[in-house]
């Protein structure tokens, strides 16, 4: 075995590196990101039981189970959005598993998002980030900590006022900053998607999906647990089922931190 993992093992049996689960719990009350009617939305979580060591299976318990590829802690891959859809290897069967895992640059916004729960990260507030952490890296992702995952009503998650949810996010030239400049492997959010809450009204709608499936990067959403990462440091992983064409998936994304 490699002296590199042989030390990472150590370490990890030691306690000196930890395991933090960026994921949340997936269940029939995991929070749905509401679209208009005139679309298809999300179905929810479901699960059902097939057997529990009875007559149906006398030695096994096991379940089905069915529910939308972007649904809970879940990854967007570039043919999730028109700007990715003819890109190569842009659906989650074909992502080289090298793109799954990075270092982590994690930019905490989260006292200004309690204060206004509109906030978008902009590239001076990055620069801003990177003159005390030092340059974002090629192949990172950069994940925001808004600690809006604190929020356990899923009515307060949603936060949809008559003009649509209000939640933080990126603005466009964040999203184009981080794809192009920073050529980052996606950017990972505390909401229920990447985008902002009022995203729909921006030029273009849904720019961090635009610009970034577009450059060929990656989505994280319904993150946890950020409060508990280092600013850098920290490696991610977060691979996503390897649904054949698919655009997205739910997944158990976990941090090794010092």
């Amino acid at each position: 075995m490699s002296l590199v993992l042989v030390q990472l093992l150590e370490e990890l049996q030691a306690g000196r590196l930890r395991v933090v689960d960026l994921t949340q719990p997936l269940s029939a009350q995991t929070p749905l990101l509401p679209l208009p009617s005139q679309w298809n939305n999300s179905p929810a979580f479901r699960i059902w039981e097939l057997s529990r060591y009875d007559e149906r299976g006398p030695a096994w318990y096991w379940n089905g189970f069915e529910t939308g590829e972007h649904t809970g802690t879940h990854f967007d891959a570039p043919v999730h959005w028109i700007s990715g859809k003819d890109l190569p290897d842009n659906t989650v069967d074909r992502i080289p598993p090298e793109k799954f895992v990075g270092p982590a640059c994690v930019i905490d916004i989260s006292e200004a998002v309690a204060k206004d729960p509109n906030y978008l990260l902009t590239p001076d507030r990055v620069r801003e980030w990177e003159q005390q952490y030092g340059t974002i890296p090629a192949g990172a992702w950069v994940l925001l900590r808004t600690d809006w995952s604190k929020r356990k009503d899923p009515k307060e998650y949603i936060n949809a006022k008559e003009d649509g949810a209000h939640t933080p996010g990126f603005t466009k030239e964040t999203s184009a900053f981080l794809a192009k400049d920073r050529d980052v492997l996606g950017v990972g959010v505390e909401t229920v998607g990447t985008d902002a809450g009022q995203a729909a009204k921006f030029d273009p709608p849904f720019p961090n999906h635009y610009l970034m499936h577009g450059s060929g990067k990656f989505g994280l959403a319904s993150l946890c647990n950020l409060d508990q990462l280092p600013a850098t440091g920290a490696i991610v992983i977060a691979a996503p089922l390897k649904i054949v064409n698919g655009s997205g998936s739910p997944l158990r994304v976990i941090a090794i931190a010092p």
